[in-house]
């Protein structure tokens, strides 16, 4: 039986509000991301009344190094008290991090339709990019060798990843789901919950 795990994704980018492919570029979260990160560190203070029992892990980029440096002050916490996994880092976008669709588009017009046919096995182009099966296999380990209940800052598409090994959503569904910044998503008992 897997631990408790509370999924926690960064807080807003101004890459995210410009609509920009993020992927594993080092991005900060804005204003509104920081308000998101302190809004769900205060909504897990009232549901761990013993943190000191949980492990606190994160993706090693600054949004989300410094989500959980919010989260865990917000929790009345020492915010540098937790350690990076690199296998929760976000999916890597190759060529197309940091681009718009409308930029892709120009650049290359139909990259956009080829990849919707099937989202979650396509690999954009460039060395180091990933399809969200290859990011399902990167967190699977992770995921199997948690052993204490744990509060997780992470990104969209490992949360998408959670729900296809979790649920057993459709590729389709897994990689067409919305995954909100300002709500905590609970792994429990073999379900997944958004609080």
């Amino acid at each position: 039986m897997s631990p408790l795990v509370y999924f926690v994704r960064h807080g807003e980018t101004d890459w995210n509000a410009e609509g920009r492919l993020q992927g594993q570029a080092d991005t900060d979260i804005n204003e509104k991301g920081r308000r998101q990160a302190t809004r769900n560190g205060e909504l897990l203070a009232r549901l761990i009344p013993d943190p000191e029992t949980f492990d606190f892990v994160a993706s090693p980029l600054r949004r989300t190094c410094e989500t959980m440096e919010r989260v865990r002050t917000a929790m009345g916490l020492d915010p540098k008290g937790f350690r990076t996994d690199p296998r929760l880092m976000e999916l890597h976008f190759g060529d197309w991090q940091g681009s718009t669709y409308t930029e892709l588009e120009l650049r290359d017009p139909g990259s956009s339709s080829r990849r919707s046919k099937d989202k979650w096995n396509f690999r954009p182009p460039g060395e180091r990019a990933e399809s969200y099966q290859m990011l399902l296999e990167r967190v699977r380990p992770f995921l199997a060798e948690l052993s204490l209940p744990t509060v997780c800052v992470t990104h969209g598409g490992i949360i998408r990843v959670m729900f296809k090994i979790v649920e057993n959503v459709s590729d389709r569904e897994g990689a067409r789901l919305h995954v909100p910044q300002d709500r905590v998503l609970k792994f429990e008992n073999g379900a997944l919950t958004w609080l």
